[in-house]
Order: structure tokens, then sequence, then C-alpha cells
């Protein structure tokens, strides 16, 4: 897990290390991830915490009975790997039978890109809807740069964001985007999510919680157990 030493509004956060996902094939495909580490967070982040999930892209249906969140930074190189071995995954086994949704949100500390890309994601979302979100979103930590151009402070510019954009949207998408970018009308969506990560306690990313209640498990059976379980608590 990438973890974050970040200021948030005037306060400063120093987060504990972490190693996160890491996938293994059993019976010919990818079952589990691996989730180790020691997390420093207020107590208050082991127990439920509501969330407005409102205006939020997520796979799943909406009617769905549990909420489960990742967040993310499209600098983050684990959130990449998230993204690519274990998102599958959790569509696969919890996502696709009906059983959760999956919300993304942004917890953006790596540098200037993280920000400048979760607010023209949030732009994406806002200008084309949810199926629009996530292909850029997904092309996005496709295009995530290799070491060592990943820690350069201007990769993700606003350039490089529209060229992205345009191999999943067409000209009159783009503009609307790109529109609603330089206008800032995604910052108050952006500062939503950094809201959150704060007040739950979000020391690296990526970091899951499932009904507003930080998980801790090793494997995706736990996964499974805990949206299981909070479906009973319904």
């Amino acid at each position: 897990m990438a973890t974050k030493k970040k200021s948030t509004k005037n306060e400063t956060k120093s987060s504990s290390k972490f190693v996160f996902w890491m996938v293994g094939i059993i019976a010919a495909f990818v079952l589990g991830f691996i989730f180790l580490g020691n997390h420093s967070k207020q107590e208050e982040s082991k127990t439920k915490e509501a969330i407005d999930y409102s205006n939020q892209p997520f796979l799943g249906d909406k009617s769905a009975p549990v909420s489960i969140i990742e967040f993310g930074d499209y600098k983050c190189p684990n959130c990449k790997n998230f993204t690519e071995q274990v998102v599958p995954i959790i569509q696969k086994e919890l996502v696709d039978n009906g059983k959760a949704k999956f919300y993304f949100m942004n917890d953006s500390f790596i540098n200037v890109d993280s920000i400048r890309s979760a607010k023209f994601a949030e732009s994406v979302y806002q200008e084309l809807g949810n199926e629009k979100f996530w292909k850029f979103h997904d092309l996005l930590y496709e295009k995530q740069p290799a070491e060592p151009e990943k820690e350069k402070m201007d990769i993700f510019t606003e350039s490089f964001l529209t060229d992205t954009l345009k191999e999943v949207a067409d000209s009159n998408e783009v503009d609307k985007v790109v529109k609603n970018f330089r206008d800032k009308k995604s910052e108050e969506a952006w500062d939503k999510d950094m809201s959150y990560a704060e007040k739950l306690g979000v020391t690296g990313t990526p970091t899951i919680f499932v009904n507003g209640k930080l998980f801790e498990g090793q494997t995706i059976d736990d996964l499974i157990k805990m949206v299981e379980d909070a479906t009973k608590e319904k």
C-alpha cells in the first residue's frame, strides 16, 4: 500500500507503512489477495461511519445491500495493481451477483498529479456519467507511468488527461469535460472525498471500507465474509 504524509486543511497526518494486495493463483484463476500491515488510525475508524454515497461513481446494482469503497490515488502503483488484479475478483465475487456495490473515492496525496487527475476524473463523471468514468478510470491506471517517471510532478498534465479521455470519448464529450475541469466544477466532489478520507483515518492507498467499516482482512474470503456480515446487520 502506498503510504502518505499529507496536509489536509492545514493539518499534517503521518501514516504507517503498509504492504498491501498480493494476488495469488489457485485452481487456475486468481482467488485472493493478501493484506499485511500496521494500521495507524483513529479509534473511530474501527466503527461504522455514516457515508453519503450520492453522486459517487460505482460498479454494480444500485439496490445492492452493501457498499464497498476503495480510497485510491491515480499515481499510486499499488492502486494500479489493485485495479487491474483485485477489482475484477471483487466484481465477479461480490458485484456481479448483486451482493455489493463498489465505489471509488479519491485520496490524492502523492503529488500535484494525483490531485489534478482526480479532479479531472470527477469532471468526467459529472459530464459523461458512470460508464465513461470507469473507462477513463481504468485507462488512467493503465497509463500510469512506470519508475522512475512516476515521481515526476507533471506527468498527468491537463493535456495528457485530455488526450487520454479522447481514447474513450468523442470530441464534444471531451470539450464538456475540459470546460467542467477548467471551471473547477469538480472541486466540491473532490473535497467531499478528501473529507471522508480524513474523517475515516485513511493512511494509505488503496484502503477498503465495507459499509463504513475498515476492512482489515487478509483474503478475498475475508472480504466476502465481511460483506455477508454487513448484509445481516441491515
